[in-house]
């Protein structure tokens, strides 16, 4: 038996239908709008942070009021455009994953409450064949399965 009891919720079926449905329009809304990137292409690329902002601000403030330092390769209406864009999408962003995070949490700790809770359980087959209780051995046997090929647990010595 878990020992632990953090997650102890019964959401709604109605309330799971209606977020997948928010979701599912929160993607339809932005998905024409964004992109994906590859691996390689995340790990070459310069990354602008948060404290990277006040330094763009003022380089915009400067393209307007001293164009003549802009090389012609740039397009300062490009560059106020992702602008826009950033400042539009990290706020959400904040949001995604501070709900990706609550989300992860949570699922671990009751994946890890069951799980526990599973393992007690399947303790007690083996106990029950061990005394031989009607129907524990088929149920452990079954049980036994997801174990199968892993052989026993090795015990580490203790170093002293």
């Amino acid at each position: 038996m878990s020992t632990r009891n953090l997650v102890s919720v019964d959401i709604p079926d109605a309330d799971i239908t209606k977020v997948k449905d928010l979701l599912k329009e929160i993607m339809d809304l932005l998905g024409s709008h964004l992109i994906a990137l590859t691996p390689e292409e995340r790990r070459t690329m310069l990354k602008m942070g948060d404290g990277s902002g006040p330094f763009v601000d003022k380089v915009l403030d400067y393209i307007d009021s001293n164009p003549q330092f802009l090389p012609a390769i740039i397009d300062p209406k490009e560059m106020k455009k992702d602008w826009k864009t950033w400042n539009q999408l990290v706020p959400i962003l904040r949001l995604v994953d501070q709900l990706q995070s609550n989300l992860s949490d949570t699922i671990m700790e009751a994946g890890s409450e069951l799980y526990a809770d599973c393992l007690g359980y399947y303790g007690g087959t083996q106990f029950g064949v061990k005394m031989n209780y009607p129907d524990a051995k088929p149920i452990e046997e079954d049980l036994a399965k997801r174990f199968a090929g892993q052989g026993k647990r090795k015990k580490t010595p203790v170093v002293s």
